[in-house]
């Protein structure tokens, strides 16, 4: 599934490795489904970088990033734009393609080395046409462990339901022995409770 990404703009007061303070506004690069999703991302980032301080959203946009190449090292994100050459079959002519990537290295000839390392898989030809250093300071990819959201008060996870009903069982019963021994003991209740009726009891009493 192809990601989308957003471009976050934020204003906060960030501490350098000096322990000194100052206001940056800076950029962040995450991959949402909408612009709420990025919104509710970055602000849970930001409260993790900035450690209870005050920051703001100054913008939200969608970027126009194709994919990010991500390595273990590189103190720099790069920005690079690319022409994909194709054939225009119905016009018999080249056709370009713009595609913009991103990715880490520490200066700009790994850049590229890692750009073509990373678009080996295209089975187009392509031509760089730019290459320079982003204002994205850091990306922030999508994590599944984001998915699994706390469960609202008042409500029960589908899959518990599920252990509590014999449907989805299989024919196992999923009840623990003392649930058992309470439904039956209730269920005798029952029957002992309920008067019985006999032949007697629905005859009509003779006038005397």
């Amino acid at each position: 599934m192809m990601q989308t990404w957003f471009e976050s703009k934020v204003k906060y007061m960030k501490v350098s490795e000096s322990g000194s303070e100052s206001m940056v506004t800076e950029n962040f690069l995450l991959d949402a489904v909408s612009y709420t999703d990025a919104e509710t991302r970055i602000i849970r980032q930001m409260q993790q970088m900035v450690r209870g301080g005050e920051f703001t959203i100054v913008d939200i946009k969608k970027s126009r990033i194709a994919e990010v190449f991500p390595y273990e090292n590189g103190e720099w994100w790069f920005k690079a734009t690319i022409n994909l050459v194709t054939i225009d079959e119905e016009a018999g002519k080249e056709k370009k393609i713009r595609a913009y990537y991103l990715i880490m290295a520490d200066d700009i000839k790994e850049a590229l080395n890692r750009l073509d390392e990373s678009l080996e898989y295209l089975v187009i030809p392509f031509v760089v046409t730019s290459l320079a250093v982003s204002p994205i300071v850091d990306v922030f990819p999508y994590e599944p462990s984001e998915s699994a959201e706390k469960v609202p008060e008042g409500f029960v996870p589908v899959a518990e339901v599920e252990k509590k009903n014999p449907i989805f069982t299989d024919g196992v019963n999923p009840y623990t022995e003392e649930e058992q021994e309470v439904a039956s003991y209730e269920e005798e209740t029952e029957d002992t409770d309920a008067p019985e009726e006999t032949e007697d009891s629905t005859e009509e009493k003779p006038e005397e």
